[in-house]
């Protein structure tokens, strides 16, 4: 399944965030990025990548929110979601959690908004909708 979809994303006529979060936002292109994962099964890869977010952090470059919250169904695990934004741009931190948290099943316009809140352009969202989703990804 990780293959479809990395095939996926290189199959797009433009500049896919996954994994270029960083480099996008220290060249002031991206304006948020969203990681999420089960506490204390993060892969290593994961951790890393975040410090050197975090380097950023530190500096005054990009803000940071962590949350983690108790998982629907599992309480015995917890996950964490891991905000970086521009500065100014937090704003769109409380966005994506209103978003996240809106009860219903996930649709087109909430797949749009989702993308904007990253930094997606609308041509961008419109083809990721029409042609770039999977019945899996919805």
């Amino acid at each position: 399944m990780l293959d479809m979809h990395s095939k996926r994303r290189r199959q797009v006529p433009y500049l896919v965030h996954t994994n270029r979060e960083l480099g996008l936002m220290l060249r002031g292109t991206k304006p948020l990025a969203y990681f999420m994962d089960i506490v204390g099964e993060e892969p290593d890869v994961c951790i890393r990548y975040w410090r050197m977010f975090d380097r950023h952090v530190a500096e005054g470059r990009l803000t940071k929110r962590e949350l983690i919250e108790p998982c629907p169904g599992a309480p015995q695990l917890e996950y964490r979601m891991l905000f970086y934004t521009l500065p100014g741009h937090e704003w769109r931190i409380d966005a994506m959690l209103a978003l996240l948290n809106e009860p219903g099943a996930w649709s087109d316009d909430r797949e749009r908004r989702f993308g904007e809140l990253l930094g997606y352009e609308t041509w961008q969202i419109d083809h990721w909708l029409t042609h770039g989703r999977s019945p899996t990804d919805a």
